[in-house]
């Protein structure tokens, strides 16, 4: 995919973000979802202060949400010339955690529908806890990507797995 200003959510994308997520104390999803993709200055700037490398630019992501500390999800283009949908999801932590948490926006869905959130499925935080599913975004999950359902676990190990130096890349642009 080529970097474009298009900010527009994906009607997928959309429909999912407005659904409530409920922290429960810390027993829920830790995510707070955008109303749209951060613009492309404010992304370029949180890259470059993540980074600490003031000759990066954020047009490799399109930031739609965050976790409590402030720790960025993001639609990653890697994938040249293909649509926005079919990129994945990673995740980039206040503390340094990273992660590609999603093959792409139908799996990012039933991660999602499955009770985990993008900081929960980047750090691997309490695995033995089952998180509670989420009816509503099931539906959602349902409609943009039938016959693609995956628990929480498998989209997150399809995701390293195709990405497994992702952490790598990340890192060599830091100062």
């Amino acid at each position: 995919m080529t970097p474009t200003d298009d900010r527009q959510f994906p009607a997928a994308l959309a429909l999912a973000m407005a659904v409530p997520f409920d922290y429960a104390g810390g027993d829920g999803v830790d995510f707070e979802p955008f109303a749209a993709f951060l613009p492309a200055e404010e992304t370029t700037d949180w890259f470059r202060a993540w980074t600490g490398n003031g000759e990066l630019s954020g047009d490799g992501f399109r930031v739609f949400g965050q976790d409590g500390s402030g720790g960025y999800a993001a639609f990653w283009l890697v994938r040249p010339h293909r649509p926005l949908v079919d990129q994945p999801v990673v995740f980039l932590g206040s503390e340094g955690e990273t992660g590609v948490v999603a093959h792409d926006l139908g799996d990012f869905l039933w991660l999602l529908a499955d009770g985990l959130g993008p900081w929960e499925a980047a750090t691997r935080y309490e695995r033995d806890r089952v998180p509670p599913p989420s009816q509503k975004l099931a539906a959602i999950a349902e409609r943009f990507a039938p016959g693609r359902r995956r628990s929480a676990v498998a989209v997150i190990q399809l995701a390293a797995e195709e990405f497994p130096d992702f952490d790598d890349i990340i890192m060599e642009l830091c100062r």
